[in-house]
């Protein structure tokens, strides 16, 4: 075994005495810095490179924390001026993942470099901290590398913002496959909208 597969190995038991004692030390650390920063390396280098991160020039990594728990409506004094189905206010759930949302975040403060993808590397009762992998789509060594060059591409600007990066495809129900999934390809509103409209054949 390489020393990615113990990597590896050793993440996935995140209740060993080892781990337990990393996370909470730098969850302390995370704590104590901005909620965007710019780090020198991944956190988990085996996690990073399976999701196309390479230790190469315009490659950036950025640790981002997001605020834990569901997504209260933002409405003074919990006054909802419309029917009863739209009166909830506290038990709401947010329509995309925590990782999504931290995505988002990065990419629009970092608007010059492409989201390729992030994972998750701590958590406590308050946040979360995931860490984006970003990259330069203007950098030399990223334009003249074949197997990353797709996303200097202009259609690849602000994939997180349109769902899709891996956590926002999530969020759309294209992880899936199957006859189960055939009403969330292409979207589903996309199928809705083919679903709603009336198709009248004609002789022309």
């Amino acid at each position: 075994m390489g020393a990615y597969k113990y990597l590896e190995e050793l993440w996935k038991k995140k209740q060993s005495d080892a781990l337990r004692f990393l996370l909470r030390v730098r969850c302390w650390e995370y704590r104590q810095l901005p909620s965007l920063c710019r780090l020198t390396r991944p956190t988990r280098p085996e996690k990073a490179r399976r999701l196309g991160y390479k230790r190469k020039q315009g490659f950036v990594i950025y640790r981002v924390r997001i605020r834990r728990g569901g997504r209260k409506k933002p409405v003074p004094k919990g006054i909802v001026y419309g029917k009863p189905k739209s009166q909830g206010v506290n038990q709401l759930k947010n329509q995309r993942g925590l990782r999504a949302i931290a995505e988002e975040r990065a990419g629009r403060a970092l608007g010059g470099l492409r989201v390729l993808s992030s994972y998750w590397v701590n958590q406590d009762g308050t946040y979360k901290y995931f860490e984006v992998i970003l990259v330069d789509p203007a950098h030399n060594a990223i334009r003249g590398d074949p197997r990353i060059n797709w996303i200097t591409k202009p259609v690849h600007k602000h994939r997180e913002l349109r769902g899709l990066t891996s956590a926002g495809k999530k969020a759309r129900g294209l992880h899936g496959k199957g006859p189960r999934y055939t009403k969330n390809r292409p979207s589903r509103t996309a199928v809705w909208k083919r679903n709603q409209r009336l198709s009248l054949r004609r002789y022309r």
